[in-house]
């Protein structure tokens, strides 16, 4: 009786810690994304698209400073 205890609590330990992993493996892959935004988006945050520019970003206004795609 006492093996299964331990037996279900490691299990339990076990899963736990596989969601955990799985949570910060989002969190980083969801941080670490470029942010893209469109031309009609830049401007409606109240930026201008430079996209004549090296690098093509938005400048100014709510997306200052990501890329414009």
């Amino acid at each position: 009786m006492r093996i299964r205890r331990i037996l279900a609590a490691a299990i339990a330990t076990a899963a736990l810690a596989g969601l955990g992993v799985t949570g910060a493996a989002t969190a980083a892959t969801a941080q670490g994304a470029p942010s893209y935004v469109t031309p009609s988006e830049c401007r409606q945050g109240g930026g201008t698209p430079a996209i004549n520019e090296a690098g093509n970003y938005c400048r100014g206004g709510t997306y200052d400073g990501e890329q414009v795609d």
